[in-house]
């Protein structure tokens, strides 16, 4: 941006919206005007002339320095210290009020004179006004002075995250993780369900890990079960019914028309292609599980439902109360999505009649009550799913637990966007700008949260969503938790690379996730790859909030991998994730070969030049794990006896896990991919159709894994690493 808009930059920092920063190479780039002015736009602030754009700086200005309290204040508990605007030369005593949560009052009253300034705004001062300590929770405070009033909700938190006595000052713990639909077994229906996680949990346990990872269980489209990323799901608020096990369904067992189709011979000709199949037939599971979804529900109605309710149909109805609008509305979208599919409306509820896109019309009312028995089929789905993962949560005595992942965002045509469409932006998709891995940069179709609509709703939907997420878990992954601080917004038909950051309320999100984090009694792991702001890791220590150090990034100014011991301890360190090659694909450099197939490099200089980057890398890994004791010189001359002829055996692999159990990292993460040896990775960022992303089925099943000697001697070498001091 040039000098001659400098009017434009400061509407922009005003706004939140980055007119430079700082890329992966830490070098500068500067954001073209177009994509300030069209982000300011998707925001609500014009910005096409030089009046509109005076004019809302003003406004802005205006805004964030009103008399009163925030619409909605976090604060640090043990301090108690609010932030009040008033006019500098204010003299009564300020009077408040604060409600707690538990229901006590506290009041109390002080002088202007005696508070301390914060920072001074014209004829306008910020104090902070002493309430002193205060249990954690979400309380109410009113200010009275000169006869006005006002009043905010003041969220008192903890400093850090809750972190139990396992992932605790000198502890090391370590879990296995899985694509949950991916995990193949003997008895399920063509995708992993929440009895092969139970199954795998047991497993786990015996390995001697503390917990079990798995991808994001968010809900997705049941309308449209071609749509199969975990990270883009139609609601984080629930869960994805097609990891129901249909068999463990309590009314299996009661609905005769349940019973004659499983024992029908096509049902099981069509189970015996979805178990062999190499990856997730998505559209034949929904297909077939839906059949039984319908059979299900109907005997359940029939049979807990109908004239007096069973303890069983009460317990469904207290669910629905407790899931309360949430719930209703993400039910509705659902069963309207599939209507709209059926009468070739849209994938996209912004592409239907103009009534259907108000969620809470009088036509989305009457769609409802002529179609209540599909609505609460949902919500009986999600009321088995929730029921079928507590259960699985509690089925080995696992020291930490299940842990759980939760994406970025929401997809823009899902339920959540449908629900409130003010809490996120149209117009803007999530992504991220150029880096090593994306040239282009990446476009994620997510829809962001609109921040300033966030605040105004007191961060209830991002509460929700942690709250969602931590239930049933003892740790939860944020995926991209750089989106506390800020995100990159693509504006619709730009590139990637041609996207900008929005600023989010740092401080006031970070303590929200302390403060459940508490509650939930659940760890969190902030997923901080790729371009991380300056400071920002510094920030999510002192939060109590655990690093996410991956093997093949954590390199020195050379390139060099760093030893074990300069890892942080307040981290999770693994080899990979799902986004890039699992042990093996990286070591036979299969993820460069698809690259190539599928002409993701932009010239073939950058395929060559990813081809010489990981024969070095292959040279430098070998030497970092010769250099931490880890591999002899021997076998790394037979895992590389030349530069071009890799060679991988499983001494590979208990080599990379000892090298990582090795370092004072809290937790380390061991893929199950890697512990079989698989070749293929679950995802290939920059691809939708043409690989098989989220689809992929181990190679072996789940009864195999249990009695696999070289996962058990993989495990015994990981936690004999763990011990060492």
């Amino acid at each position: 941006m040039t000098a001659g808009n400098a009017p434009l930059r400061r509407l922009a920092e005003a706004a939140g919206v980055a007119w430079r920063y700082r890329d992966i190479r830490s070098e500068e780039r500067q954001v073209p005007a177009d994509t300030i002015m069209a982000v300011l736009a998707i925001l609500g602030i014009p910005a096409g002339s030089a009046r509109e754009i005076a004019e809302s700086t003003a406004r802005l200005g205006a805004t964030a320095w009103h008399e009163g309290l925030p619409e909605v204040v976090t604060i640090i508990a043990d301090e108690g210290l609010v932030p009040l605007t008033l006019a500098a030369d204010a003299a009564r005593a300020v009077q408040w009020t604060l409600r707690l949560e538990n229901g006590e009052t506290r009041q109390g009253a002080r002088a202007p004179a005696d508070l301390g300034v914060l920072a001074s705004h014209g004829r306008l001062a910020r104090y902070a006004l002493p309430l002193g300590a205060m249990p954690h929770g979400y309380h109410r405070l009113s200010v009275a002075l000169d006869g006005r009033e006002a009043e905010t909700m003041l969220i008192a938190a903890p400093r850090r995250c809750y972190l139990p006595p396992a992932l605790g000052e000198g502890q090391r713990a370590w879990a296995l993780t899985a694509q949950l639909y991916g995990l193949r077994s003997s008895r399920n229906w063509g995708i992993g369900d929440f009895r092969d996680l139970a199954d795998l949990s047991r497993t786990t346990a015996q390995l001697g890990a503390a917990a079990l990872g798995v991808n994001p269980l968010h809900a997705l489209f049941p309308g449209e079960p071609r749509h199969v990323s975990p990270y883009s799901p139609s609601s984080r608020l629930f869960l994805n019914p097609l990891y129901i096990d249909i068999e463990s369904v309590p009314d299996f067992a009661q609905s005769a028309a349940a019973q004659a189709l499983a024992a029908s011979g096509e049902t099981m000709r069509r189970l015996e292609a979805l178990r062999t199949g190499a990856l997730v037939d998505y559209p034949e599971v929904a297909a077939l599980k839906a059949r039984f979804f319908d059979a299900l529900h109907c005997s359940f109605a029939e049979t807990h439902l109908a004239a007096a309710p069973s303890e069983r149909g009460r317990a469904f109805r207290r669910f629905q109360v407790t899931g309360g609008q949430a719930l209703e509305r993400y039910a509705v979208f659902t069963a309207l999505h599939e209507e709209m599919l059926r009468q070739d409306r849209g994938f996209s509820w912004q592409h239907w009649p103009a009534p259907l896109r108000d969620a809470s019309s009088a036509a989305v009312a009457e769609f409802a009550a002529a179609h209540r028995q599909r609505i609460e089929l949902h919500q009986y789905l999600q009321w088995e799913a929730e029921r079928q993962l507590a259960a699985a949560a509690s089925a080995a005595p696992l020291e930490l637990g299940l842990y759980r992942d939760l994406a970025v965002g929401v997809d823009a045509t899902g339920a959540e966007a449908w629900s409130d469409p003010a809490l996120t932006v149209a117009g803007a998709s999530v992504g991220a700008p150029p880096d090593f891995y994306n040239m282009q940069g990446q476009n994620w179709g997510l829809a962001p949260f609109n921040p300033m609509a966030l605040r105004r709703a007191g961060y209830a939907p991002f509460i929700a969503a942690l709250r969602a997420n931590m239930r049933h878990a003892g740790i939860l992954r944020i995926d991209h938790v750089m989106s506390l601080m800020h995100l990159y917004w693509v504006p619709s038909g730009a590139a990637a690379s041609d996207g900008t950051y929005v600023a989010y309320p740092f401080e006031d999100l970070r303590r929200i996730v302390a403060l459940e984090s508490w509650r939930q009694r659940c760890a969190v792991i902030g997923e901080d790859l790729g371009t991380v702001p300056a400071g920002f890791r510094e920030v999510m220590a002192e939060a109590g909030i655990l690093s996410y150090r991956v093997l093949l990034f954590e390199r020195d100014e050379t390139g060099a991998f760093l030893p074990p011991e300069r890892y942080p301890a307040l981290a999770s360190a693994a080899f990979a994730t799902h986004d890039i090659a699992t042990l093996k694909g990286f070591w036979l450099a299969r993820d460069l070969d698809w690259r190539r197939d599928l002409a993701l490099y932009p010239t073939a200089e950058a395929a060559a030049a990813d081809t010489d980057e990981r024969r070095r890398a292959r040279r430098l890994l070998l030497a970092a794990l010769i250099k931490a004791g880890v591999l002899t010189t021997q076998a790394a001359k037979r895992l590389l006896p030349d530069d071009d002829a890799p060679h991988f055996a499983p001494e590979l692999t208990i080599a990379v896990h000892r090298f990582l159990g090795e370092s004072p990292a809290r937790l380390v993460l061991m893929q199950i991919e890697d512990a079989l040896g698989e070749l293929e990775q679950a995802n290939m960022p920059g691809t939708v159709d043409q690989h098989p992303n989220w689809r992929r089925k181990l190679g072996r099943t789940l009864e195999a894994i249990a009695g696999n000697g070289d996962v058990a001697a993989l495990a015994r070498a990981l936690a004999a690493a763990r011990k060492k001091s």
